[in-house]
């Protein structure tokens, strides 16, 4: 990749992330998002009462994947989320809270409907991919 084409690619990043809104629509999604899970018995558990830095956490990496500051790779590394939620039992219920609770943040962030459509097909690949167990809770 040319110098001039890595250039562009930025320029366009950081287009789709003010169009997005920027900050304010990333840190709306995380607090609304962990709201919900806050309160969820199966989602609420595995944070381990680090609800907080969660929420920190699920921000800088959907401001980078949007876009945005790449704080989050700065601060912990490439995103590997398969490998960062391998210690938890993901399960289909799992994934259907966890994007239950996305559903209700995204719905509040106001965005335009073609910007909510690609941001809610991400979420929907996103939690797919994290299940790692078919079975339930023990």
């Amino acid at each position: 990749m040319t110098t001039s084409d890595r250039s562009t690619q930025l320029a366009e990043r950081a287009a789709l992330f003010a169009r997005l809104g920027g900050h304010e629509t990333f840190e709306l999604l995380a607090r609304r998002f962990y709201e919900g899970v806050a309160t969820d018995e199966v989602l609420a558990p595995m944070y381990e009462g680090d609800v907080e830095g969660g929420e920190r956490r699920l921000r800088m990496f959907l401001e980078q994947y949007w876009g945005g500051p790449t704080t989050y790779s700065e601060e912990r590394g490439h995103p590997r989320l398969r490998m960062r939620h391998a210690p938890f039992r993901v399960t289909p219920d799992a994934r259907d809270r966890w994007l239950t609770h996305m559903r209700a943040a995204l719905d509040d962030a106001g965005l335009d409907p073609e910007s909510e459509q690609a941001m809610w097909d991400y979420f929907v690949r996103a939690a797919d991919a994290m299940i790692n167990t078919l079975e339930p809770r023990p």
